[in-house]
C-alpha cells in the first residue's frame, strides 16, 4: 500500500460541510435524424432520461464519493424537483439539511443531449425568502462546531446571502473554509482560507493579463485585499496554479480526453477541500484536486470522482 493509498483510506473520518445553492440536473438523452419543419432546428426523438445532484449538492456527492462525510444544508422549493434532490443526496450518502421555501421554485436545469452533444439546456429558477435563509445561518452555526472543513459553493442563486457572517465564524472556530466564487465582486468572501475561480471567473474580477508573471501579481493583490490564505485559479487546459504569500505553485493539465467540463469546479473544490480535512498539505492537496479534473473531465454531465478512480489515476501517473 502507498503513503497516498493509507492516507486516502482515513478520509472516511474526515467530515466537511458544504453549504451553498442546490439544483436538480435533469438530461433528456435521445436520437437527432432530422430536422423540423417548424423552425430550423434539430428534433430530438427522447429515449432516456437521468437526474444528478448539481450546485452545491454536487460539491457534497463528490466528498461521498472520495470516501468522506459529509453535510449539506442549502434552501430548496417545497415542490417535487425538491423532495427528488432530497431523494438522490440521500442516496449518495450525503446528509442533508434542505430547508424547504414554499415561495420558490427548486432550481433545475434540463439538458437535451443528441449524440453526445448538449443540444440545449433549459433553466429553471427563483430566489429563496429572507426568513428561510436567517434559518439556514441557525442551523450552520450549530453545525460548524463537529465539522472538520466548510465548503461554500456560490452558484449566484441567493442561497448564500449571509456568506459573510458563515466566514467570520469558520474563521472565529478556526475552521478552514473555501469558496468556489461566483459574480464580479468578491468583498463578500473576505477572510475566507481559500477561493478557487476558474480563469474566466478571476479575468471578471482582476481583468486580463499578458503573461503569468502579470497573472501571479493580479492573484497577489486580490488574495491580500480579501485577506485570504491562498487563490487556486483553475485554467482549464493550462491546468491550475496556487497563489500564496511569497509563493506560485503549479499543475498542468492532466486529462488525456475532455468530454463535458460541467462539474469540474465541483470535483476540484470536493477534492482540495476533503484532503485540506484530512490534514494533507496544501501543495498535496492541489495535485489530488487536480488529478481529480483530469478525470471527470472525461466523463458526461454532472459527475463524481471515486477514491478508487483517484487512487488508480494517482498510481498509473507515478509510474509512468
Amino acid at each position: 500500500m502507498t503513503a497516498v493509498e493509507s492516507s486516502l483510506n482515513g478520509w472516511s473520518a474526515v467530515r466537511v460541510l458544504v453549504v451553498g445553492d442546490v439544483m436538480l440536473d435533469r438530461y433528456w438523452f435521445g436520437e437527432v435524424s432530422r430536422i423540423s419543419p417548424e423552425a430550423p432546428v434539430p428534433v430530438v426523438l427522447v429515449g432516456r432520461s437521468e437526474e444528478r445532484p448539481g450546485g452545491a449538492a454536487n460539491v457534497a456527492r463528490g466528498v461521498v464519493a472520495l470516501g468522506a462525510q459529509c453535510h449539506l444544508l442549502s434552501v430548496t422549493g417545497q415542490d417535487e424537483a425538491g423532495e427528488r434532490l432530497r431523494e438522490l443526496l440521500e442516496q449518495s450518502g450525503v446528509k442533508t439539511s434542505l430547508h424547504r421555501d414554499p415561495g420558490v421554485a427548486t432550481t433545475v436545469k434540463l439538458r437535451v443531449i443528441g449524440r453526445q452533444q448538449q443540444l440545449l439546456r433549459i433553466d429553471f429558477e427563483t430566489q429563496p425568502g429572507h426568513e428561510v435563509l436567517l434559518s439556514q445561518l441557525s442551523e450552520f452555526s450549530s453545525l460548524l462546531k463537529d465539522m472538520d472543513l466548510v465548503i461554500l459553493s456560490d452558484y449566484g442563486k441567493g442561497g448564500l446571502k449571509h456568506i459573510e457572517s458563515m466566514i467570520r465564524q469558520c474563521r472565529d472556530a478556526g475552521k478552514p473554509v473555501l469558496v468556489d466564487p461566483k459574480g464580479d465582486d468578491y468583498r463578500r468572501y473576505r477572510g475566507a482560507t481559500m477561493i478557487t475561480p476558474n480563469r474566466t471567473e478571476f479575468r471578471q474580477v482582476a481583468g486580463s493579463w499578458q503573461s503569468d508573471t502579470e497573472l501571479a501579481g493580479k492573484a497577489e493583490k486580490l488574495r491580500q485585499a480579501l485577506e485570504l490564505d491562498a487563490i487556486l485559479v483553475t485554467r482549464s487546459e493550462e491546468g491550475m496554479t496556487l497563489y500564496r504569500q511569497g509563493e506560485v505553485s503549479h499543475e498542468p493539465a492532466q486529462a488525456k480526453e475532455v468530454f463535458d467540463v460541467s462539474g469540474a469546479g465541483d470535483t476540484v473544490i470536493a477534492t482540495l477541500g476533503t484532503a485540506l480535512g484530512a490534514g494533507f498539505p496544501i501543495r498535496e492537496a492541489m495535485r489530488l484536486a487536480n488529478r481529480a479534473a483530469g478525470i471527470v473531465v472525461g466523463k458526461l454531465g454532472t459527475a463524481v470522482v471515486t477514491r478508487e478512480e483517484l487512487l488508480r489515476a494517482d498510481s498509473n501517473t507515478q509510474e509512468t
